[in-house]
């Protein structure tokens, strides 16, 4: 469960999460004598050769014998219980000004808004995939449905449909005002729900449920005539919904820090002139850890004088035992999510190398979750909490890891295609046709099947909707 919950963190989850285990364990210890090595986490046993102290190391190594003695102290007392510097201890003026950075994400300041509700583990669990599978306008475009089927695959809840709905309406009434709509339409009547009662409220409610369709083809007339307004309050109601955000995910990375250059990294890509990549695991603040060597020596001192040990000795071994086991354990998860990191962003390296070399997204492969899986022999379930929230950062930019998987296509002749490369290449189909004469689906298909890229007209359909762009009668301009 340890190297679950660690595997899972981004970095800076992990540095805080290093940082109260030192805190809450005084058999663990940093070693800043260890060589600067990513995978350099091993328990030592001793420390004979360390040689001279520095005042900091000094100080530290005074400070954490006095923990280990105030906690010997209370052992053996039936009113006491040795005290503990654990996550519960950081309800202090002190904490909270700790500061890592403008690198508050799109996910992180939501994430902020799930700590402030109550819910139950499986609630929250929900409520953040839901989060984790928004797009970056933070509208939800994937159907309920599926993401039961996903929490069943990958995180083993079994969720029904109306208890996931019943988080996403919990979402909705996050900030900003239109998160995780499911739809233009329901964005835009949630951020008119919350506006104070008024008359042009009741307008826009009436024109986004009576005239919606009119609205999206901009027929201003029919809803002037449909809902008898002057020409006057028709002015007046355009102006208020031209006030309402059908991209709030994209407006909170604007106010919050969404540029992805001010996420702390978990991997440095690096590609050199001749094509070679590589990479390394950026390791933030996190010092090398070791197992304090008074304890692991107390430890070996108590077993070897089994025989003559009294009660309370007894007691000072059995809790310097458990602080060590603790405290390799804690290492070993450090170690096993290096590793767990490594084998996964090198197996998407190897699928993706095309990518890292020229940094076109069209050159993006098909990769599911399951590529990587049967490449590294991890469950999907660890790639997936792998590729969660997590940053790699490249010669072309730094990107979320899900940046690199994408789904296929699959044509008639049985040849996959990436759905990415195919949404670029319509975008810019769209983005370089005549105004005046704007391409219809059937034409974009054929431009398409030019292009090597043989989809149906339904698909380019169905394409075209989620990268949000309108038929061709509305991009005549």
């Amino acid at each position: 469960m340890l190297q679950v919950r660690l595997l899972e963190m981004p970095l800076t989850e992990l540095e805080q999460s290093v940082a109260a285990e030192l805190d809450d364990n005084p058999a663990l210890e940093t070693n800043s004598n260890e060589p600067n090595d990513t995978d350099n986490y091993d328990a030592a046993n001793n420390n004979d050769e360390q040689g001279e102290e520095d005042f900091d190391q000094q100080t530290e190594r005074e400070e954490r014998e006095q923990a280990l003695d105030a906690a010997l102290e209370n052992i053996g007392r039936d009113d006491e219980m040795p005290e503990t510097y654990g996550r519960d201890n950081y309800n202090n003026a002190d904490y909270e000004e700790i500061v890592y950075g403008d690198t508050t994400s799109f996910y992180d300041k939501l994430k902020e808004q799930v700590g402030e509700i109550d819910l139950n583990p499986q609630e929250e669990e929900v409520l953040l995939y839901i989060i984790g599978s928004l797009d970056s306008d933070g509208l939800l475009r994937k159907d309920l449905e599926s993401i039961a089927d996903e929490l069943a695959i990958y995180h083993n809840l079994d969720v029904e449909t109306a208890d996931i709905e019943k988080m996403l309406n919990v979402l909705q009434t996050f900030d900003p005002a239109g998160i995780g709509a499911r739809s233009l339409k329901e964005c835009l009547l949630i951020q008119i729900e919350r506006k104070p009662d008024s008359w042009a409220k009741e307008m826009m409610k009436r024109v986004m449920n009576e005239c919606f369709d009119a609205f999206t083809k901009k027929h201003w007339n029919v809803i002037q005539t449909q809902l008898q307004l002057t020409d006057e309050q028709v002015a007046d109601v355009q102006a208020e919904i031209r006030k309402l955000n059908p991209k709030p995910g994209a407006s909170m990375g604007e106010t919050q820090g969404r540029n992805l250059q001010q996420i702390t990294p978990d991997f440095i890509v690096e590609t050199d002139d001749d094509g070679k990549v590589s990479f390394y695991l950026s390791r933030g603040n996190i010092p090398r850890l070791t197992v304090s060597p008074s304890f692991a020596d107390m430890v070996d001192h108590y077993k070897s004088n089994k025989a003559n040990m009294t009660k309370g000795e007894k007691e000072a071994l059995l809790y310097a035992k458990e602080k060590v086991e603790k405290a390799q354990g804690y290492i070993e998860a450090i170690k096993q999510r290096q590793h767990t990191l490594s084998v996964t962003m090198q197996a998407i390296i190897d699928i993706q190398r095309k990518f890292f070399v020229d940094g076109d997204e069209a050159d993006l492969k098909p990769m599911i979750l399951k590529d990587i899986a049967d490449r590294t022999g991890l469950d999907i379930s660890t790639i997936s909490r792998v590729s969660n929230i997590k940053y790699a950062q490249t010669k072309w930019g730094t990107f979320p890891l899900r940046f690199f998987f994408t789904d296929a296509y699959t044509t008639g002749d049985g040849e996959e295609l990436s759905t990415r490369k195919i949404k670029i290449a319509l975008k810019e189909l769209i983005d370089n046709e005549d105004k005046k004469k704007p391409l219809s689906d059937d034409l974009l298909k054929e431009e398409l099947a030019k292009k090597g890229l043989p989809i149906a007209r339904r698909t380019v359909a169905k394409y075209r909707e989620q990268l949000g762009l309108p038929v061709a009668r509305l991009r005549k301009g």
